[in-house]
């Protein structure tokens, strides 16, 4: 935006190569002004009306960190611990998008190819067929269903060796550092790997959906798997009660197997309980999908399916595409989807490093931020989506990113795919769908929302009755008990709708809607805890 300056970033000073002497200025007049850590307000409205919604006993020995800032100068209008190092949670994906989108372009694409390692004679593949992931981070069974159905439009009827699945463009680490193993089975803590799959379009890969429906009473519930050639095996069982008894349906996928635990017992004539559990070697689970797909359209596979070794001398022979990296994002952000942001992290590490790991991505990613002037305080990051407690960010770096987003050619992109306060369709609204209805905030706000236990957080940008836009990073850590959603969503709003009339009346104002506001009820999603639920975005 032009004409704006940062006290965020200095480089702005080169990068619109202002004179020498206005350079030195500025950089004099910052150093003459430092910053305490809560630094004196430039609203003393909003400042009074944030202090009185900061009072809230929901956050009575929290950590609470904020950064108010006008969009187009950089201008501080409200601060709070801008510079307290706090947990980020899935904020961190607005970190990890848009160093994706500086590093590997807004038109981006991954690509899924099958090759073959022998001749072939006719029809037949005398050899494997290759199935290499290009780390796409959207590949559904829909898409493995189109390369077997191209395969077979190719004349091939009969491959005498296996499919190898080959998910070597990333590291054989499956899970990020400091991910808490009990989350392994849940549809947000996926295990990662250059090739994957999904089998619903909100791209919730290695998962497969696991839907018990109730039977005649007393006799076992019926259980099915979709994709079908997902590798699970069942112990236990659910029974089917008498009508009108109630459901207690439990699948438990075993640590480290695909064996799925069956408990509980749904009522005859009940609705399906589906819940989404992830499984173990999310490679060779594709390449089972796709062997599936395969039989289906008259291909035969002699050998079966097993692990590629990523080093295997092939010949492409069909391929497919993903959307660009501008359409990806729209999911990720929207639907808050951790493993597509781990795919983002360890494919900048791989196309910019050399190596497809998280050390490498996050390097990267550290790399694009010291660039933009970013890099202090040092903080922490480990993975791309924020799952993992080891993650640490400030306040005031998450307000520098969106800060600085706006100067970047992808940055209607980046701002449109984050979720839109109050609005109803799904990927628009996403993880903000039922918040903020009926407020100046809805079809306002644009923000990322990032929590798991103890921590709630909101960063974003909010346009203010007089069309200035405004951004914000509100980040809430260690607090026990009741949520302290409604005093971030009241943050929001009070962004949005500007000041009652007197200071007075707005801190009235603001504490009334704070006290209005509340926090959504799951809506019947039964794979995940409450802690966790906006991870899969079913909060």
């Amino acid at each position: 935006m032009p004409g704006r300056t940062s006290r965020h970033r200095l480089h702005h000073l080169h990068r619109r190569s202002l004179p020498l002497a206005a350079a030195v200025l500025a950089v004099s007049l910052l150093a003459g002004s430092a910053q305490a850590d809560d630094p004196a307000p430039a609203d003393a409205t909003l400042t009074a009306d944030l202090d009185a919604l900061l009072a809230d006993p929901r956050l009575a020995n929290a950590q609470t960190g904020i950064e108010v800032l006008d969009a187009a100068t950089g201008q501080v209008l409200y601060a709070r611990q801008p510079q307290a190092l706090l947990t980020p949670a899935s904020t961190l994906k607005t970190v990890t998008s848009a160093a994706a989108l500086d590093l590997l372009g807004a038109d981006y694409r991954f690509t899924t190819e099958v090759r073959s390692t022998g001749n072939r004679y006719g029809g037949t593949v005398v050899g494997d067929l290759v199935l290499r992931g290009g780390g796409d981070p959207t590949l559904l069974a829909t898409d493995l269903d189109d390369l077997a159905a191209q395969v077979a439009a190719s004349g091939v009827t009969t491959v005498t060796g296996r499919v190898l699945a080959d998910g070597s463009r990333y590291d054989s680490t499956p899970l990020g550092p400091g991910w808490a193993w009990d989350d392994e089975p849940y549809s947000y803590s996926p295990q990662i790997s250059g090739l994957t799959v999904a089998d619903d379009p909100e791209y919730l890969m290695d998962t497969v959906r696991v839907t018990v429906a109730p039977g005649a009473a007393g006799e076992a519930a019926k259980v099915t798997l979709d994709p079908a050639e997902a590798p699970m095996a069942f112990t236990g069982k659910v029974t089917t009660g008498a009508a009108g008894s109630g459901s207690s349906v439990d699948v438990e996928r075993r640590r480290g197997s695909n064996e799925l635990a069956l408990s509980g017992s749904i009522a005859a004539g009940a609705a399906p309980v589906t819940s989404w559990v992830t499984v173990e070697d999310p490679s060779t689970y594709a390449g089972k999908v796709f062997a599936g797909a395969l039989a289906r359209h008259g291909v035969s596979v002699v050998r079966g399916v097993q692990a590629a070794s990523g080093a295997e001398v092939s010949q492409p022979l069909v391929s497919h595409r993903s959307q660009t990296l501008a359409q990806v994002i729209v999911p990720m952000l929207k639907l808050s989807n951790n493993g597509m942001a781990e795919h983002l992290t360890k494919e900048i590490g791989k196309v910019r490093g050399g190596r497809g790991d998280w050390a490498t991505g996050v390097a990267q990613v550290q790399g694009f931020l010291k660039a933009n002037g970013l890099s202090t305080p040092a903080g922490r990051q480990v993975d791309g989506s924020g799952l993992s407690r080891y993650d640490l960010t400030t306040p005031a770096k998450m307000a520098g990113l969106l800060e600085l987003a706006q100067d970047k050619p992808w940055f209607n992109a980046w701002y449109e795919a984050l979720p839109v306060a109050g609005n109803p369709t799904r990927l628009v609204g996403g993880t903000l769908a039922a918040r903020m209805r009926g407020t100046a905030a809805e079809n306002n706000v644009h923000a990322k929302s990032g929590s798991m236990g103890g921590v709630d957080n909101l960063v974003g940008y909010a346009t203010a009755p007089d069309g200035r836009r405004l951004v914000f990073a509100v980040l809430i850590n260690d607090y026990a008990g009741t949520s302290p959603r409604p005093v971030l969503d009241a943050i929001a709003v009070r962004l949005a709708t500007g000041p009652a009339t007197g200071t007075a009346a707005g801190t009235a104002a603001t504490q009334q809607k704070a006290r209005s506001l509340t926090v959504p009820a799951q809506d019947g999603y039964t794979g995940t805890r409450w802690e966790d639920c906006e991870a899969v975005s079913h909060c």
